[in-house]
Order: C-alpha cells, then sequence, then structure tokens
C-alpha cells in the first residue's frame, strides 16, 4: 500500500470546501479519493490550529473493503474451478 503526502495548502483546501462552503464530509471525501476519517481529522485538527502535513493511507476505507469482498469472491471462483477441472479430467474422454 503506497502512502500519500498532502500539502498543508491542500489539507486547507479540502477542509474550506466542508466548512466555508458548506458541503458534506462524505461528498468532499469521496470526490478527492480520501476516506471521510481523514477529513474529519483534518477538520478537527483546523479547528485547534494543529493541521500539519502527514501521511496517510493512499486507499480509503471503502476501497479496502470492497479489495477484501473481491478477493473472497475470487478465491471461492477459483475453488469452484479446481473442483471442476478435477471432475472433468476424470471423466473418459467422447462422454458428456
Amino acid at each position: 500500500m503506497r502512502t500519500r503526502f498532502y500539502s498543508d495548502e491542500f489539507k486547507r483546501e479540502a477542509v474550506a470546501q466542508v466548512t466555508e462552503q458548506g458541503r458534506k464530509v462524505t461528498d468532499v471525501a469521496r470526490r478527492l479519493g480520501m476516506s471521510r476519517g481523514v477529513l474529519y481529522k483534518w477538520i478537527e485538527q483546523s479547528e485547534s490550529g494543529t493541521l500539519e502535513s502527514v501521511a496517510v493511507d493512499a486507499v480509503p476505507e471503502n476501497e479496502l473493503a470492497r479489495l477484501r469482498r473481491e478477493v473472497a469472491e475470487l478465491r471461492e471462483e477459483n475453488s469452484f474451478l479446481k473442483k471442476a477441472a478435477a471432475y472433468f479430467a476424470k471423466r473418459p474422454r467422447g462422454t458428456r
């Protein structure tokens, strides 16, 4: 997993979209390709005056959950295909 660094300007702009423009945290985070948790953290830091450059994971939480579901589905399909291959390998040729 890559780590992404955001500039202070980027963070301030993201926070401003929520606090000054009245946009929803979920919408801003989705549009910027980041997790809501990170944006909430930046808003909190902005309010306390401690907003600074920090590293965050580049893969949003919802993306991670989607990838885990996809891996589980692919494992199931792989298991099924192995069983099917073994079944067809046992059948004599010429029979259907």
